[in-house]
């Protein structure tokens, strides 16, 4: 393997070697810390991030807001003392070693609002902040306020055109690197395109040449691009080190620092990561956020799939072949379906699926009584985690709150499920929560690093890497 030589970003040197930054308590200040001490770039996340009392204790975000607004609120002050806490203890972990950075969603609930404050209070502890979910605009603003080094996340050249154009021209400076996040393999949240199609993945190679192809016009020569999804071993990708084609590169690693004996997560999520084969880790479509995401394939996920499949269109009047009658709700309002759809709904009502969900799409969907009372609980319950949720019908933007459309109960409260499985270590939580993961998770069960159940400290998965196989 070629020897793997320390690279200029943020300013300073360091291995080219990046954590990636996971919602909800996942990548924290200890996983980050160890990560920079080790000489590479530690990612906290400072989406929703834990926070603790004087004696150490971690503190329950629990909501009493009686309004969705009021929640929401609750849900800021939450975000910010997290993150903040998350920062110095990564900080102070490093040692003054590699490079700090805070993992923010452009998407999550007031995330412009969250991450002013927390740089506000932070002011020479973070060193860079990398965003993705969404086409982040103001990013380069808030870096230029604090003079801080800021990464986006995109998936295409396309991507970061626009946002060059419209925005990161004015703070270039700045730009301490572009990930590069491959659609088809990373874990969590994905930048397909509508004219991407998601069962035909792409070699990641000519979309990052193409990357910086439009980066060299601009100037940005020397300007790192962090390549994410689908690294595992570095000889892997030797082609791409020291490339001129695609100049300085550095390279990204979201799922391998979840087996790690500082990584936050539970015993029974790492012995779940052990066993994972290929192909069980799912591409959908699920999310409240409407984008693409990638986790694996359990019981939280197969529930989701059935629930989705159990769907039948509907008209408010005889329209074509949907002439048969069917009562929807405690009133039994008549909707029309077609003769075939009908019998359907028969046979999963037989079956104990008996409560009919309205969709945005004129479309019912078919549940049990208490999976119909979870989801409308949920939705109550919303407290705007994200910018737009299409499950709630939360919008932190639009008038009322609301964007106006139906509450998809196709889809799920996220915030809900990833604090679920980020406290909660028993296999049931691990089972029936969303497990965000890379598509080469499968690869603990085979990698003989990983033999006899060996879960390394942060220190030897980096030295690992660096040495190869």
């Amino acid at each position: 393997m070629k020897a793997i030589n320390a690279i200029r970003m943020g300013g300073v040197d360091v291995l080219p070697l990046v954590e990636g930054g996971k919602g909800v308590s996942i990548s924290n200040g200890i996983s980050a810390g160890h990560w920079a001490a080790a000489g590479g770039v530690g990612t906290f996340s400072a989406v929703n991030a834990d926070s603790f009392d004087d004696q150490g204790r971690r503190i329950p975000q629990t909501y009493s807001g009686r309004t969705r607004t009021e929640r929401h609120e609750e849900l800021v002050r939450y975000a910010i003392q997290g993150a903040l806490t998350q920062a110095r203890r990564a900080y102070e972990l490093a040692g003054g070693k590699g490079r700090i950075h805070a993992n923010i969603l452009w998407e999550m609930g007031a995330a412009e609002r969250i991450i002013t404050d927390v740089l506000e209070q932070a002011k020479g502890i973070i060193s860079g902040i990398t965003c993705g979910a969404g086409m982040p605009y103001r990013l380069s603003d808030i870096a230029a306020r604090f003079n801080i080094y800021y990464y986006p996340i995109i998936s295409s050249a396309r991507a970061f055109n626009a946002l060059w154009k419209r925005a990161y021209h004015k703070a270039a400076t700045l730009l301490g690197g572009v990930v590069y996040e491959d659609p088809w393999l990373a874990g969590g949240h994905n930048g397909l395109s509508n004219s991407e199609d998601p069962t035909r993945p792409e070699d990641p190679y000519p979309r990052v040449a193409a990357l910086r192809k439009v980066m060299r016009e601009y100037g940005l020569h020397d300007t790192p691009i962090i390549m994410a999804g689908g690294v595992w071993w570095l000889e892997e990708w030797q082609d791409w080190i020291d490339n001129p084609e695609l100049g300085p590169v550095a390279f990204q690693f979201g799922t391998r620092p979840l087996l790690t004996k500082e990584s936050p997560i539970g015993d029974a999520w790492k012995k779940r990561l052990l066993s994972l084969s290929p192909g069980d880790v799912f591409l959908n479509r699920f999310s409240p956020t409407g984008f693409y995401s990638s986790a694996v394939n359990n019981g939280f996920i197969q529930e989701l799939r059935e629930r989705n499949e159990r769907q039948v269109a509907y008209t408010t009047e005889v329209i074509g072949e949907h002439v048969a009658e069917y009562g929807v709700g405690p009133r039994k309002r008549i909707v029309f379906l077609t003769p075939a759809d009908r019998a359907r709904v028969q046979a999963w009502e037989a079956a104990g699926f008996t409560e009919a969900l309205r969709t945005p799409d004129s479309t019912l969907i078919f549940v049990t009584r208490e999976k119909a009372a979870e989801i409308y609980a949920d939705q109550v319950a919303c407290m705007g985690c994200l910018s737009a949720c299409r499950f709630s019908n939360w919008s932190q933007h639009d008038e009322g709150h609301t964007t106006g459309k139906k509450a998809d109960p196709r889809s799920f409260c996220i915030q809900k499920t990833l604090q679920d499985i980020a406290h909660d270590d028993t296999p049931d939580a691990v089972e029936k929560n969303l497990m965000f993961s890379g598509h080469n998770a499968y690869r603990f069960a085979t990698d003989p690093f990983y033999s006899n159940g060996f879960v390394p400290t942060v220190r030897q998965l980096v030295d690992r890497i660096l040495t190869g196989r």
